[in-house]
């Protein structure tokens, strides 16, 4: 699949680090770092603005080294990128550790992941059909 992009970034297009990834490293693009404080949130700019196809989303994903090795992730994950969005891609950065992070030019902040979707038209009925899970939920099982 081939979709438009456009880079203001002082770095090279994001790109699959494999074969068989599904996520692609998205980098930060500032001028100076910029400095998270524990708890703080940041919309950090990437430089990047995309023209999707209809039927498919861009989601913003966390990075699972940073989130495990310095409390660093997503606030609002995924973040959706909707394919009628042509602004810049901006990424809301979370600090959730006791300590100050420091998010440097160029850094990889968060993975993408392009993804088809579906709409929905509602058929407003007045009972559901019946199923062997019913209602519950929230460990409803009793399994851990």
């Amino acid at each position: 699949m081939k979709i438009n992009i456009v880079n203001k970034s002082k770095h090279s297009l994001p790109a699959y680090a494999t074969n068989l990834s599904a996520g692609m490293d998205i980098r930060a693009n500032l001028e100076n770092p910029v400095v998270l404080k524990p708890l703080e949130r940041k919309l950090i700019p990437t430089g990047l603005f995309i023209e999707l196809p209809a039927g498919y989303e861009a989601q913003i994903r966390p990075r699972s080294g940073l989130a495990l090795k310095k409390g660093i992730t997503v606030l609002n994950s995924p973040g959706t990128i909707d394919a009628d969005y042509r602004g810049e891609i901006g990424v809301i950065l979370v600090n959730l550790s006791s300590e100050d992070f420091e998010i440097t030019d160029g850094e990889r902040i968060c993975q993408m992941v392009i993804a088809e979707h579906a709409q929905v038209q509602w058929q407003q009925v007045e009972v559901l059909d019946d199923t062997d899970r019913g209602a519950g939920g929230f460990g409803h099982t009793g399994k851990n």
